[in-house]
């Protein structure tokens, strides 16, 4: 007997030549693992700008992880089409292009993103070589605090080139960086152009020599900009290291901005973009570094990964706070087992 699909659609092609024009489309699949308040804005965020073709979430918690599928599948008549599983199991996950890592031990009021560290790297070791078991050529795209130790552990337990094993890292304090300072000139966020690098956390470093709004440099009209100006420009650099700490003060967590900032990162790389943007790398040699550590610095995002770093024009100040972020995440990082 027929199929009510079979009575209802007339076939055009063979399966054949669907089969082989499925594959011809480059594929679009994003996993990400954890489905807690960060994974889901992640998850959420990619589908509603149509970033991926298939999404897969993975989480231990094997109800509110099908409750959070079901909730995202619900939506699909109200946007464009795409394929959304979930399992504890990460068979899921085979054949992604793109592994976004949110899982592990929530950041507690008043703890730092390094007291984070032992908590998570031991749930890594699980998640990892699973996922590139299942997917050998995918990207790894670490958000999981503290991101820049677990990313260098995630390169380490993946044994994926360095390129290919990414940190979130300060795409959203330079985010936080611009806004804030966009604020203060009553212009757009968009309009203004500058960074946050080195560590995403307490050490992380405002590049205020680079700022700028359409070609201007801001020390060129103020000298001392964000060391001691007249307009206390420094205490926004403040307020960027505090955010997190206040959000999460005030709701519990953080979610819906770095939600945002990671499906720019992932449009980024699967549209191979070439975008700069600062994101969690391998950071020995650049600026006089010497330890085996992964920062954040300006980063060209491409299909592949990670493919250039940008050397910026650092102030002598920006080099000595960029050499202590540096340092204090190496120290945390030498005494992991991993």
């Amino acid at each position: 007997m027929s199929t009510l699909a079979e009575k209802l659609f007339g076939s055009t092609q063979s399966a054949e030549s669907a089969a082989a024009h499925a594959k011809a489309i480059p594929s679009r699949k994003v996993t990400v693992v954890g489905v807690g308040q960060v994974g889901i804005a992640c998850a959420y965020a990619i589908l509603l700008q149509n970033i991926a073709s298939e999404i897969a979430l993975v989480d231990v918690v094997a109800d509110k992880l099908k409750g959070e599928m079901m909730d995202l599948q619900h939506g699909l008549a109200l946007m464009k089409n795409v394929k959304i599983s979930a399992s504890t199991d990460y068979a899921v996950t085979a054949n992604s292009d793109l592994c976004i890592i949110t899982a592990g031990a929530r950041q507690r009021e008043g703890e730092s993103r390094l007291d984070l560290c032992g908590r998570n790297v031991a749930i890594f070791k699980n998640i990892i070589p699973n996922l590139v078991k299942n997917s050998p050529n995918t990207i790894l795209l670490v958000v999981s605090n503290p991101v820049d130790i677990l990313t260098w552990v995630t390169w380490k337990l993946s044994g994926l080139p360095s390129s290919r094993v990414i940190g979130s890292g300060t795409t959203l304090d330079s985010s936080r960086f611009r806004v804030l300072l966009a604020e203060k000139l009553g212009i757009a966020p968009r309009s203004v152009h500058a960074n946050i690098i080195g560590e995403h956390g307490d050490s992380s470093v405002p590049v205020w020599s680079g700022v700028h709004v359409a070609g201007v440099p801001l020390r060129s009209v103020v000298p001392n900009l964000g060391n001691g100006d007249a307009e206390h420009f420094d205490e926004v650099a403040k307020a960027v290291t505090n955010s997190a700490y206040e959000v999460i003060k005030l709701k519990g967590y953080t979610s819906s901005a770095i939600g945002a900032a990671v499906a720019q990162l992932a449009d980024s790389i699967l549209s191979d973009s070439h975008n700069v943007t600062p994101v969690t790398t391998p950071v020995k040699g650049h600026h006089g570094i010497e330890q085996d550590v992964f920062l954040s610095l300006p980063a060209v995002l491409t299909r592949a990964g990670v493919s250039r770093v940008v050397i910026q024009p650092l102030d002598a100040q920006e080099t000595e706070r960029l050499h202590t972020s540096a340092a204090a995440l190496h120290a945390v990082q030498k005494d992991l087992n991993v």
